[in-house]
């Protein structure tokens, strides 16, 4: 027994993806309210038009998924495109298709679905605006220990200490932990104890009572009532003061915490991730770190190995940072020249990622080509591809100076292409893409520099 009429119509109007169907001369039969909604077209406008009439998508003239269904039986799904509103704008969509048949099993028309992706392409966008990709997505041995720990860490409860030099992107794999654990629907609050005075931190973290100092004249809750139901990131944790590290030895095993100026101790439901770029054991040795909080925090370990140690991940991290800043500032730089490349391998990246993002970012500002090119690197970096002075002229006596069997510049190539095969397994197709170069240039390049894989 099918499906009362009237019920399908209801089940059609309550979805938030728009429908319409059409006849077999592509006159809209029906039309429902979120179809409306994304193309600002009304039902009544709609129905007895042509649908690419109505339904204005990049996809009508050469590709209509419909027709294409239409003709072949057969349905089709998530057909990425955009359409234009009635009020000329452009919104990204996916499309799928389907036949619509009577009972006797004859074709009578066509129904094609469409979601609006406005809000994931933000995102998108959001998301290359920040930059640089994953740092997790590795391909680098150093990373293995990390990666398959990762998904375990996140899904417990404990306490996790991030270590790892300044730069390698601790506060990223704590926000990383968060979106991966089961508190991901609640906040995220981070702090910077080195960033805070003393005299500030512990009402920064605890919050405060109303009248409880001069001046105090509202209650304020605390980083921990913020983070409630949610994870609470407390950066270079090493530089607490050690009043406020038998505060937080306290919260932690009690789980209860008092405000300045409250006369009773507040529950905290709060995973605390902690992270530092200080050796915590030497600190304990030296008597300005409490042993016991040590353990607290410690329950679980994650060290970032610095980037010198996961060069492999340069040209992935250089790529999306390339991307991303491509997107903040609206310029084109499309590829980075391959003595660029060079550096970043010879290179021992003290600033770790950051000094890499921030490389890149200089690149991408100051090039006025769709190449950015070595004499853009920040000085640091630009070292080994400063002139060489020119040598006086050679006496009677002296031998002249052999010249390379490459030039510099194909010298540096050549490392960059043999760097970056390294790195990428020797995978041509990887190669080519994370050098901004084509498969059949990187296979040239190869067999003009003599570049053979390995056995």
């Amino acid at each position: 027994m099918g499906i009362p009429e009237d019920l399908t119509s209801h089940i059609l109007e309550s979805i938030s993806d728009g429908v319409f169907t059409v006849d077999p001369d592509w006159k809209i039969t029906s039309f429902n309210r979120a179809a409306e909604k994304i193309t600002g077209v009304s039902r009544s406008e709609a129905i007895g038009k042509n649908c690419f009439e109505v339904f204005k998508s990049n996809m009508c003239e050469n590709a209509c998924p419909l027709r294409r269904t239409m003709k072949s039986g057969k349905a089709l799904i998530d057909r990425s495109g955009y359409c234009v509103t009635s009020r000329g704008k452009r919104i990204p969509i996916s499309v799928s298709t389907a036949v619509l048949r009577d009972d006797r099993g004859r074709m009578i028309g066509g129904a094609e679905t469409f979601r609006d992706l406005s809000e994931l392409e933000e995102l998108r966008k959001e998301l290359a605006a920040r930059g640089g990709g994953s740092v997790f997505q590795s391909r680098s041995p150093a990373m293995e220990p990390l990666i398959a720990m990762l998904p375990a860490a996140a899904d417990s409860s404990s306490s996790i200490l991030i270590q790892g030099e300044t730069g390698t992107g601790k506060d990223v794999l704590a926000r990383a932990i968060h979106g991966m654990s089961p508190r991901r629907d609640g906040p995220f609050v981070a702090v910077n104890c080195a960033a805070i005075p003393e005299t500030l931190l512990e009402s920064e973290l605890f919050g405060y009572k109303k009248g409880a100092f001069t001046g105090a004249d509202r209650d304020k809750p605390g980083r921990f009532a913020l983070a409630e139901g949610g994870t609470l990131f407390l950066d270079e944790i090493g530089d607490l003061s050690p009043s406020l590290q038998v505060k937080l030895l306290r919260v932690l095993q009690e789980r209860e915490y008092e405000p300045l100026g409250a006369v009773k101790p507040v529950k905290a439901d709060v995973r605390l991730l902690s992270a530092t770029n200080r050796d915590l054991l030497s600190r304990i040795d030296e008597g300005s770190f409490r042993r016991d909080l040590y353990y607290r925090i410690n329950v679980i370990s994650l060290t970032l190995p610095p980037l010198r140690e996961r060069r492999e991940d340069i040209p992935d991290l250089a790529a999306g940072f390339l991307s991303a800043f491509n997107a903040q500032t609206g310029r084109r730089v499309e590829s980075l020249a391959p003595e660029v490349f060079a550096r970043f391998f010879e290179y021992d990246w003290p600033g770790n990622i950051r000094e890499l993002e921030n490389a890149v970012e200089r690149l991408v500002v100051l090039s006025s080509g769709s190449e950015a090119g070595p004499e853009l690197l920040p000085p640091a970096l630009a070292k080994s591809f400063a002139p060489s002075p020119k040598s006086a002229s050679p006496g009677p006596s002296e031998e002249p100076a052999r010249e390379p069997a490459l030039p510099t510049r194909e010298e540096a190539e050549r490392a960059c292409i043999l760097a970056a095969l390294e790195a990428h397994a020797w995978k041509r197709a990887e190669t080519a893409a994370s050098l901004g170069m084509d498969k059949s240039t990187l296979w040239r390049k190869m067999k003009r520099f003599s570049i053979l894989p390995p056995q």
